[in-house]
């Protein structure tokens, strides 16, 4: 019996231990939470104003057909898939790469580029073919790695290796709700031409000429949905991770309980089995 009361001392302090762990990552998690969401806000204005100026541009040069607005025939698609580099978010990295797994389903020929080491490792078990990888994007995305990320997309785009784009990932709704998201990156979609009312199109005048500055602002605007997406993902980890670590926590605390009424149980038992051989050995002598 002291044996078995010794061993549930030493599981208690192991789960006080890790407790303490769980509780000090749920407090990151929420800090660094606060932060991504900063963030996500903070680009959101970047991301309608560079819409805006596209709205504006298209009825100027409607009759030129950019090759990043181009639809095409063939339609070999590309999925993009933003997992992160580390575990204990409970089920974020579990479901995004589940519904990238159902889109896949449903295509012919497709091409899968993974951001995140938990997705390139998902996907590389399972036999799939990456065409390009990244890891390793840390807890603040920069704008410097999302033009690296870009740029490989538009590689693959350009030498046709895919015929449209698009980016999976895991839209930030609140703190205790996210959903698995696809945005299309290539071709771009044109967005709403913007309008006064009912009335005609808006006309304006543009410095330099508007193919120019469509040839600017294409890429860009690429780019910056990229960035959403990783902000807004790097959000949603945050806040999956701070909820499996309060749910860590508070089992911990259940299993605390559950086995400090064990070691009492124990110890009491072994207690009143010393009482009894000594009750025992006293009536012996007297006997």
């Amino acid at each position: 019996m002291p044996e078995q009361v010794r061993d549930i001392k030493r599981r208690i302090r192991s789960i006080k231990s890790i407790q303490q762990i769980t509780k000090a990552m749920e407090m990151v998690a929420a800090a660094k939470l606060r932060r991504a969401q900063e963030k996500v806000v903070a680009a959101r204005p970047y991301a309608r104003e560079i819409q805006g100026m596209i709205q504006r541009l298209l009825p100027a040069v409607n009759t030129i057909t950019h090759p990043l607005l181009a639809p095409r025939k063939s339609h070999r698609v590309g999925y993009v898939v933003v997992t992160s580099d580390r575990g204990l978010c409970g089920g974020f990295n579990g479901h995004v790469t589940r519904h990238t797994q159902m889109l896949l389903s449903k295509e012919k020929e497709y091409g899968l580029i993974t951001i995140g080491r938990k997705g390139r490792d998902y996907f590389r078990r399972r036999g799939y073919q990456l065409l390009a990888e990244f890891v390793a994007v840390g807890d603040e995305p920069t704008v410097a790695q999302t033009r690296e990320i870009a740029q490989a997309l538009f590689d693959l785009y350009e030498k046709n290796l895919v015929d449209e784009v698009n980016l999976v990932y895991m839209e930030f709704i609140s703190a205790g709700k996210q959903r698995p998201t696809v945005a299309r990156l290539l071709p771009v979609e044109a967005p709403v031409s913007e309008k006064l009312g009912d009335g005609p199109l808006l006309d304006y005048f543009f410095e330099p000429e508007p193919e120019v500055l469509l040839d600017m602002l294409l890429p860009r605007f690429v780019i910056g949905k990229i960035y959403s997406g990783l902000l807004e993902s790097k959000a949603s980890e945050w806040a999956a991770r701070m909820i499996a670590m309060g749910a860590a926590s508070e089992n911990a605390v259940e299993m605390i309980d559950g086995l400090t009424l064990t070691f009492n149980n124990a110890r009491q038992a072994a207690i009143t089995k010393e009482l009894s051989e000594i009750v025992g050995g006293a009536d012996a002598l007297k006997g």
